[in-house]
């Protein structure tokens, strides 16, 4: 049996997370669950699977969730310090990080440095700080799995593989709600059409990150940390059925590929089983019914969040993490409706454009350069 720490566990992944442990109760035991503030759905979760320890980082709202499960032999924890908890606890075998935002690298550290295996949903960690968590994770003998479908599909397409014959990874993308659409298009685009995504459904803020591309900047970048190559190797593949979740092509021209639905229970499952399988509780690939694949160039001048994220990566150091930082408080924004949909580029390249990059920051470093972000973009917008 593999015990399991899961931190975001009321999110899209989270709760697909426990989906899948549903499913497999004989071959999973969760032992703690951490959310931001939804208590009433983790109450439910924790009466269902019963975990040593939760999480709220809301503190006023941990307290009340303490009240509501008095009843229960549980740990009600809060804040950074409950989240670290919760990333170390001892009986965990691994930890899936499906925090949101760059709040997921502390605890993400403090599971590698206990010898805890990551399933990692939190992208933000590599994109800030893969310097920081490749080596240590390295050095702890520990697996970093991931959970993304892009990457899923990569680490899939790589096993049994040479790595040093990679010629190139093929990163597909949906293409999102604007996929065709000109920046005369999009300049009149609400919070509801952004949420709008043609196959995926996920929580709100990977939604317009979609939207925007800039998530598949984001995953560039991941991608570079993870399967250690030069953005050079990284290719953006517009693929609007999104069937096929990623590709490698390797020095000898092969190209390989993973198939399937646009489901993310299939990379949660594989994550928490590798390298084994075992059925997928939903629907499969009809490739019949499909009939026809499609794949298209990105426009990098409409696009700009991605243009923007190969140029973050490029500079290299703290740079990407104004561009994940400026990122997650344009979004924020614009789903408070304070500002437009193209204002998040815009508010992305000029936080870029002010920040001197640090070649190799500390985790302190990256957390200063985090917050001197958000300060900037405070005082303009």
């Amino acid at each position: 049996m593999k015990r399991i720490a899961l931190l975001g566990s009321t999110g899209s992944i989270g709760t697909q997370t426990l989906d899948v442990v549903r499913h497999y109760p004989e071959d999973f035991q969760v032992t703690a669950l951490a959310a931001s503030s939804n208590i009433e759905m983790l109450e439910k979760q924790i009466r269902e699977f019963k975990p040593k320890m939760a999480v709220v980082y809301n503190e006023a709202k941990a307290a009340e969730l303490k009240l509501r499960v008095r009843d229960l032999e549980i740990d009600i924890l809060s804040g950074m310090d409950g989240l670290l908890a919760a990333a170390t606890e001892a009986s965990a075998d691994i930890v899936l990080t499906a925090v949101v935002g760059m709040i997921g690298i502390r605890p993400t550290i403090a599971a590698i440095e206990a010898g805890k295996d990551i399933a990692l949903a939190n992208k933000e960690t590599l994109v800030t700080a893969g310097h920081l968590i490749m080596p240590l994770a390295k050095e702890k003998g520990v697996k970093i799995l991931p959970v993304d479908s892009e990457h899923s599909a990569i680490f899939q397409s790589l096993q049994g593989e040479n790595r040093g014959q990679i010629h190139k990874i093929l990163l597909t993308a949906s293409g999102g709600p604007f996929r065709g659409k000109t920046l005369e298009d999009m300049r009149n685009v609400r919070v509801e059409d952004a949420l709008r995504h043609p196959n995926w459904v996920m929580g709100r803020k990977i939604t317009i990150d979609s939207a925007t591309m800039v998530n598949k900047g984001l995953e560039v970048i991941e991608a570079r940390w993870l399967f250690n190559v030069g953005l050079d190797k990284i290719q953006v593949v517009v693929h609007p059925e999104s069937v096929i979740h990623s590709m490698v092509e390797f020095d000898d021209s092969a190209v390989i590929g993973q198939l399937g639905t646009p489901d993310m229970r299939l990379p949660i499952q594989y994550a928490l089983f590798y390298p084994d399988r075992k059925p997928l509780h939903g629907e499969w690939l009809d490739l019949f019914a499909l009939g026809t694949l499609h794949f298209e160039k990105p426009d990098l001048e409409v696009f700009r969040g991605l243009k923007l994220a190969y140029e973050a990566l490029e500079t290299g150091g703290s740079m990407t993490t104004v561009f994940n930082a400026a990122n997650e408080r344009a979004v924020a924004k614009f789903l408070d409706r304070k500002i437009q949909f193209l204002d998040i580029p815009e508010i992305i390249g000029e936080a870029m454009e002010k920040h001197t990059a640090i070649t190799s920051p500390s985790l302190e470093q990256i957390l200063d350069t985090e917050a001197a972000t958000y300060e900037f973009i405070e005082s303009r917008w």
